[in-house]
């Protein structure tokens, strides 16, 4: 469905990283955009680069959500917020837990419930949920991460066999490591994060993300793109590690070779 046919979208995580992008892309095609994150400042000047209409909201706050849901039809829904707390499983926190539960999996249903009805009562819409290769790749350290994210993949090719009949589509992203100031938000600000993580490195931009979220929504409305991952080149998933007992410490790979 050519983006002439939508008029609305609303973006989640919105002040930074991929989400600003998308809204910048989003705005560029002529879409009133309604840009939802916490920081206030962050916000104001991307409303005032792009034009779009912004809101301080968490979006693990439901009665706000469901107001602004009430009062705009939305025809695009990007759920991009996210957080991380990598640790595994094994010493994870009850804080941590909670906190990736609500914000990554439980607000992303909960936006969802409050603005898809809509999409499938005027046959009209487009979701694009930004997951993770965390959802669909096992990689140490990062447990709860992995739940919430596989989560969003599964609800993602649910919610198009209950708008089945519909025209509403649905994508979901995949980003591997990406160049944005994530790392910074889960790490801490500290030079040595991004030496660690996006220095040296050959990464998609954020402004890449968006542009295939574009691609996405621009297609025709007979088709429906639903699952992307974007990677580096230089970046793969999978890997197989075999350890010895405990009384040996020496861990092995996938070829016998000792690490």
């Amino acid at each position: 469905m050519p983006f002439s046919d939508y008029k609305t979208a609303l973006v989640t995580g919105a002040s930074s990283g991929i989400g600003a992008a998308v809204v910048e892309r989003l705005c560029r095609e002529g879409i009133e955009v309604h840009a939802i994150a916490r920081s206030a400042g962050a916000l104001q000047e991307l409303a005032e680069r792009t034009g779009c209409i912004v809101h301080v909201i968490d979006v693990t706050d439901r009665a706000a959500i469901a107001d602004l849901a009430n009062r705009v039809q939305f025809d695009i829904l990007v759920n991009n917020a996210g957080v991380d707390r990598p640790k595994k499983f094994l010493q994870a926190d009850e804080e941590d837990i909670d906190l990736l539960i609500d914000v990554n999996l439980r607000a992303v249903l909960h936006i969802c419930r409050l603005v898809v009805p809509g999409m499938v009562a005027r046959d009209r819409g487009h979701v694009v949920n930004i997951s993770s290769i965390a959802g669909n790749y096992n990689f140490g350290g990062n447990s709860t991460y992995h739940a919430v994210k596989a989560g969003v993949a599964m609800l993602s090719n649910q919610l198009r066999i209950d708008a089945f009949g519909k025209r509403v589509r649905v994508t979901e992203i995949c980003p591997g490591r990406v160049a944005t100031d994530i790392f910074n938000h889960v790490h801490g600000d500290d030079p040595s994060v991004r030496e660690r993580f996006i220095d040296g490195f050959e990464l998609p931009q954020a402004a890449d993300i968006a542009d295939a979220i574009a691609f996405a929504i621009s297609a025709p409305v007979a088709v429906n793109i639903g699952h992307m991952e974007i990677t580096p080149t230089l970046q793969v998933m999978g890997g197989l590690q075999t350890a010895k007992p405990e009384t040996s410490a020496a861990i092995y790979d996938a070829e016998g070779a000792k690490q």
